[in-house]
């Protein structure tokens, strides 16, 4: 039996359901928010520990995104295996105790040690919770649900900033010490609401040197990536990482044709929708990721506004992003998928395009940036919860938390390349203004061309009539 889904129904029935949701999506808003609240606390954990160089203090960053990209897909493909609630259960205790050792960290060194196991929690819970909502909710809630997911994974994305900020005020190991008493309450509810799930046609382990050949793979490039710009683009280490990457993928490649129980199942790929929302998810999310930290950095460089500043300057974007989701859903009953997250992606690029054409020595927030940011914003809520949920459309629920897994990765590697390029072009804020306005009007224009070639893109994404798949054979 491949799924424990909830009957649909009855009232008790769907208040359940609706608890689920609220469960799951809880624990995927903590471990996205965690991301990017720690980027404001950035200054301040550095100040804790004296004698610590900018390249050391970056591991507290660099080390939860290596890490969590590269354990999302092994850590899918076990959960569908030996089963997702289980899997679940154990990524939050494992994110919600290396929390608690974060706060408490003595030194860098264990504060770093403490975000990889972070990193390792988050890994589990986030495409077991995913998948746990394709497998616990009767057929006609899990669409909507898994855009409910979506959009308050990125809204934690969003106000990330807002809430690092407000903590920040206190003391940053609030940053860390806030997922305690979120992560008890999802416990209890995730054990007490949700049924098991795991896919019993699995009767062999996933391949375990191809899960880490994966990891070793995913976790090179995005070394690569986030330390390209301090080691340079054609510098020995650089070149290595992403040597190292594309040897993993050639190998991964050859072992998943041929293994008899594959880390990814090659089947996925053979789903047009899948295929289609991976390459529009790491397309848009590049988009999405270079956005975020531009916006920031020149709130807090060029218009000078402090860390709490910053954070409520951002939130009207933010704001916009669930609001625009429910029109999504509503505009999903006329329009096909792929057409309407296109759409999405070229309002999100015309916002962009805003950003850039304002860009200026002496940009004024109220005109010049707060109009393109509310743009961006109705983009990102028009596109990015029909995206998540198209990927996952026509795949057999038996393989959802592996499915989830690889578009996360895929989202995250995004996230990594869209800062990696916006560093690039910025190059040193230490500039003239005028030179520094150039940075970033190059950087809008970037994201404003990844956000219209997400738009092509996305014309692959509409599910096909029938539920069938290629994943089903």
């Amino acid at each position: 039996m491949h799924q424990a889904a909830l009957p649909a129904g009855t009232r008790p029935q769907r208040k359940r359901a609706d608890a689920i949701v609220v469960v799951l999506c809880l624990a995927a808003f903590m471990a996205m928010l965690d991301v990017f609240v720690v980027n404001v606390a950035f200054t301040d954990i550095g100040a804790s520990f004296h004698g610590s160089s900018l390249a050391d203090l970056s591991w507290v960053l660099n080390a939860y995104t290596i890490v969590y990209a590269a354990l999302l897909i092994p850590a899918g493909r076990l959960a569908d295996r030996h089963g997702r609630k289980a899997g679940f259960l154990a990524g939050l205790t494992v994110f919600t105790l290396a929390s608690a050792g974060c706060a408490v960290a003595p030194t860098l060194s264990w504060l770093v040690a403490f975000r990889v196991l972070q990193a390792a929690g988050a890994a589990v819970l986030t495409p077991t919770s995913l998948g746990l909502l394709l497998t616990a909710l009767p057929a006609e809630r899990r669409a909507g649900a898994v855009k409910i997911w979506a959009t308050t994974s990125s809204f934690a994305a969003a106000v990330g900033p807002v809430v690092g900020g407000a903590l920040v005020e206190v003391s940053w190991n609030w940053v860390f010490l806030i997922n305690l008493p979120v992560g008890l309450v999802t416990f209890v509810g995730a054990l007490r609401l949700i049924p098991e799930s795991r896919d019993n046609s699995i009767t062999r382990l996933p391949d375990p040197l191809g899960a880490g050949l994966l990891a070793v793979a995913i976790g090179a490039a995005a070394l690569g990536l986030v330390k390209g710009d301090e080691w340079g683009w054609t510098g020995a280490a650089t070149l290595g990482a992403f040597g190292v990457a594309v040897l993993g993928i050639a190998v991964l490649v050859a072992r998943v044709l041929r293994h008899p129980a594959p880390v990814i199942d090659p089947a996925l790929w053979r789903v047009p929708t899948f295929a289609w929302a991976n390459v529009t998810v790491l397309v848009f999310c590049t988009a999405f990721g270079a956005l975020f930290p531009s916006v920031v950095l020149w709130l807090e460089n060029s218009a000078g506004y402090s860390a709490i500043t910053t954070g409520v300057a951002i939130l009207p974007g933010p704001l916009m992003v669930p609001i625009f989701a429910m029109v999504g859903q509503r505009l999903a009953r006329r329009l096909p998928v792929g057409p309407l997250v296109a759409v999405g992606n070229l309002v999100f690029c015309a916002g962009a395009a805003m950003l850039a054409v304002s860009a200026s020595a002496h940009a004024r927030y109220a005109t010049d940036i707060l109009p393109g940011w509310i743009v961006t914003g109705i983009g990102i809520g028009l596109a990015l919860p029909s995206m998540i949920a198209a990927a996952t459309a026509d795949l057999r629920p038996a393989q959802a938390a592996t499915g989830s897994a690889v578009v996360n990765t895929g989202r995250q590697l995004g996230y990594v390349l869209g800062v990696a390029v916006l560093v690039a072009v910025l190059g040193t804020l230490d500039t003239s203004p005028h030179q520094t306005a150039a940075g970033f009007q190059g950087a809008w224009w970037f994201i404003a061309g990844a956000a219209a070639l997400g738009a092509v893109t996305a014309l692959g994404l509409t599910p096909r009539g029938d539920r069938s798949s290629p994943a089903d054979t």
